[in-house]
């Protein structure tokens, strides 16, 4: 059976970055908030290609593995996709590169759709959807032909599937950080706890582990 899954990084204040531009996408303190993640062998191995076997194997390792298991397609905004940064290029691909880390149908949100299809190396097809987010995870629960449905992001699409009822897993990677500025993931959202079985754990880079599963 298809569930939706969701796996965000965020600060002990319950921060994301808001500070993106063209030449930082990410925001200054992206970089804080996920290395422990970045440092995984896993991470290093499905992103960056490197298969010399370097990188961390504890705990960050093994929620980076489970991170792509069993996802059939993938949601994501235009922010993640990089539309807000390069609204005119036509010729914008993501920020993956010729064979992104996917694998699968990936809908992006936009308003700009209708926009034509990109399909890229290695399974990876962007579709474009300007729709409500429960027409567009019926949409990718199709594509998914059984397996599940990941929503990547960024922080606005998040909370709107948050805030709508629709993810069935959610995975924080919480930093051992406090940022104090940028987007406050859980303002006026609450009463998750009452919905979902909570478990922790605590890696060994400090990061804690929240799962929250219906």
């Amino acid at each position: 059976m298809t569930r939706v899954r969701m796996d965000l990084f965020v600060s002990l204040d319950g921060c994301t970055p808001a500070d993106a531009t063209p030449e930082n996408p990410m925001g200054d303190d992206w970089g804080r908030l996920t290395a422990a993640y970045s440092a995984t062998r896993t991470f290093r191995e499905r992103v960056f290609g490197d298969t010399s076997g370097a990188g961390t194997t504890g705990v960050d390792d093994r929620y980076a593995i489970a991170f792509s298991e069993g996802v059939g397609s993938e949601i994501m905004g235009a922010g993640m996709f990089g539309l807000h940064s390069f609204p005119d290029d036509a010729d914008w691909k993501g920020w993956w590169g010729d064979e992104p880390p996917f694998g699968s149908p990936v809908y992006v949100l936009t308003h700009t759709a209708p926009r034509p299809s990109i399909p890229m190396e290695g399974g990876t097809t962007f579709e474009f959807r300007n729709a409500a987010v429960e027409d567009v995870l019926a949409e990718a629960t199709e594509a998914a032909s059984g397996l599940d449905v990941r929503v990547g992001g960024g922080y606005g699409t998040a909370r709107d599937f948050l805030r709508a009822g629709l993810v069935d897993d959610l995975h924080l990677m919480v930093a051992p950080i406090f940022l104090g500025r940028g987007n406050r993931l859980w303002d006026d959202l609450h009463g998750f706890e009452l919905t979902h079985r909570v478990t922790t754990e605590v890696a060994e880079s400090g990061t804690i582990h929240v799962t929250l599963t219906r």
